[in-house]
């Protein structure tokens, strides 16, 4: 007889917002594989639970390692409970390795359903929620990072990113060359904590706070592109530049100014502007 897999959530904050059936598996699993094992006792005298089955730790250095030997003990019947540092496992956490190979093997998987930071944030940022995406963290490097968000540019969906705090300043910055300055977007810091703060409004507002330097978890939430027959085409876009150019305005600033208050990104603009040049030289 095969054992199970439980995933668990676990609280993104406030110690108060764990599933009740999270401190029963605590105390009943055999093994517990933790992302932290001192968090893990940290939340488990936190819920006043006394956790007796094996505790191994289970994080992205030793993941790979580490999930056949849990996947043998399944094999042999042993209920494995895998919990994170925060929110639901597999989710930009640890966990998809071990559920393939539980469901290789014919193991049952089930879950503790709990807090999400995705979700969370998604329902605070006031934007469409009928409708949206998980991209997880970006790329750090920002060429890589670029290349992912111009891709993302023309998404309908809302978009949840989750984002290292000494990065949001850059991240936020290359959300508004790629998506234009005025999509609107929300950062949520320290969701469920003391100091929760969500911030509002257009992306390269949101660039310009965040250049200040800010501490916490993040979450960041941005709208999906709207349709294109809502945008400007390239051609008018070319045009609302050469009128700014010919008030006076350099092109560089004419092409900011553009994509602003179109909300398309200045890339989008400058290739505008070049095609429309092209054409007018007969290339």
């Amino acid at each position: 007889m095969t054992g199970t897999l439980v995933l668990a959530g676990t609280p993104i904050g406030d110690p108060a917002d764990a599933p009740p059936r999270l401190g029963a598996e605590l105390s009943a699993a055999d093994v517990v594989a933790a992302e932290d094992t001192r968090r893990l006792r940290r939340l488990a005298q936190e819920l006043g639970v006394r956790v007796e089955g094996r505790v191994v730790s289970y994080f992205e250095g030793n993941e790979t390692a580490r999930t056949p030997e849990l996947a043998e003990e399944l094999a042999r019947g042993a209920r494995v409970l895998l919990v994170t540092d925060a929110g639901m496992p597999s989710v930009s956490d640890p966990g998809y390795r071990l559920v393939a190979a539980a469901v290789e093997r014919g193991v049952r998987v089930t879950a503790v359903p709990g807090p999400s930071a995705v979700l969370t944030a998604l329902a605070l940022s006031g934007l469409p929620v009928d409708r949206f995406c998980f991209e997880g963290f970006l790329p750090r490097k920002a060429g890589e990072r670029a290349k992912r968000l111009a891709a993302a540019a023309r998404e309908p969906r809302t978009m949840v990113f989750f984002e290292a705090p000494h990065r949001l300043a850059a991240t936020l910055a290359a959300m508004a060359e790629a998506f234009g300055p005025g999509r609107a977007a929300a950062v949520c810091r320290e969701l469920t904590k003391t100091y929760e703060e969500v911030r509002r409004g257009p992306l390269a507002d949101l660039a310009t706070w965040a250049a200040d330097g800010v501490r916490g978890e993040i979450t960041v939430v941005v709208a999906g592109a709207e349709p294109d027959a809502e945008r400007p085409g390239p051609e008018a876009l070319a045009r609302l530049v050469a009128e700014h150019e010919a008030a006076g305005r350099h092109r560089k600033e004419a092409i900011a100014e553009v994509a602003r208050s179109s909300g398309v990104p200045k890339r989008e603009v400058f290739d505008a502007v070049v095609a429309a040049r092209a054409a007018a030289r007969g290339d």
